[in-house]
């Protein structure tokens, strides 16, 4: 039986080098795994979109294909754009069938790359990796995206908590830079207040782009006016081996249907505090400006965990 093909979903992002990154990612896969057909595309903001990634599967002849959102967490992208542009491209090629993966999430594999990240930022200056001494002397503040979505930002913290366990670490705080608080100035005066010294500002994002910037212009601008404290602002994620592995078993659970979404606080289906609005409703497609009749629609994320086939 012939295995169905992968399909990566990404947001998008106005920075190109983010943007090439992305597709750059979507190359090795290919590499990595001859015989298996890879597309990739984006919701918004950058090409391809995923409706032409999906239309070039469905013209080398594939009628199936597992589709994984390369996303950190949970947040409306995931739980509601792409499945409806999902479910727009099975309207728009009559006999497509496909399989919804889950999100990233803070796997142990990610977790790890992060650590590494970490030590490369101590590294900087003296070219050898931290020993236990330096690591008890060092905050970590993950920066994570920010949503709308209670849901999703505590998810970050998670991988904040994960992240801090067994590392030796003397604390990994959390914050965001954009849609949720605390930002990234608040978040390294919490770690300043608590006694930190020296804090890693770690961008909790796959590949560079304006978000990742923008967290490293505010760590440096607070940094500026606090020279007690020594701030360092350690890189992206990037197409890191581990992150080709585990969008890899993310493409297996799909196939397999082992999905095991967890859906216990998400907002499209539990009346959280202020969110109650949200329970129910409707998924609408997140049009990507590079499509006919694209309607922006961001902001408007709706659905809930549509794992259609």
């Amino acid at each position: 039986m012939t295995k169905p093909a992968l399909l990566i979903a990404g947001h998008g992002t106005r920075d190109a080098a983010g943007a090439e990154a992305f597709r750059a990612f979507v190359r090795a896969l290919a590499d990595r795994s001859p015989g298996l057909p890879v597309a990739g595309g984006f919701i918004e903001l950058s090409p391809p979109p995923l409706g032409e990634a999906v239309a070039g599967l469905v013209e080398r002849g594939i009628r199936h294909f597992a589709a994984v959102p390369l996303m950190l967490v949970s947040a409306g992208h995931a739980k509601g754009d792409i499945p409806a542009a999902l479910a727009r491209e099975k309207e728009r090629h009559p006999g497509l069938s496909y399989a919804y993966g889950r999100p990233l999430g803070p796997h142990p594999k990610l977790l790890s790359v992060l650590e590494r990240r970490v030590d490369e930022a101590l590294a900087a200056d003296r070219g050898s990796g931290p020993d236990g001494a330096e690591r008890a002397r060092t905050t970590v503040l993950l920066v994570g995206r920010g949503s709308t979505d209670p849901d999703a930002n505590a998810e970050v913290h998670k991988a904040a908590r994960l992240l801090w366990e067994g590392r030796g670490y003397a604390g990994v705080e959390t914050a965001f830079v954009s849609l949720a608080a605390p930002g990234v100035s608040a978040g390294l005066e919490r770690c300043r207040r608590l006694g930190a010294a020296q804090v890693v500002v770690l961008p909790y994002f796959l590949f560079t782009g304006v978000l990742p910037e923008r967290v490293a212009d505010q760590a440096r601008q607070w940094a500026a006016v606090r020279p007690e404290v020594d701030v360092r602002t350690a890189g992206v994620i990037g197409p890191a081996a581990e992150l080709v592995e585990l969008v890899t078993e993310r493409y297996g659970e799909a196939v397999a249907g082992d999905l095991r979404m967890n859906c216990d606080s998400c907002v499209y289906r539990i009346a959280l505090p202020g969110y109650e609005d949200k329970v129910g409703a409707p998924q609408q497609p997140h049009f990507h400006p590079d499509e006919d009749g694209a309607a922006h629609h961001h902001g408007h994320h709706h659905g809930g965990h549509a794992h259609a086939r």
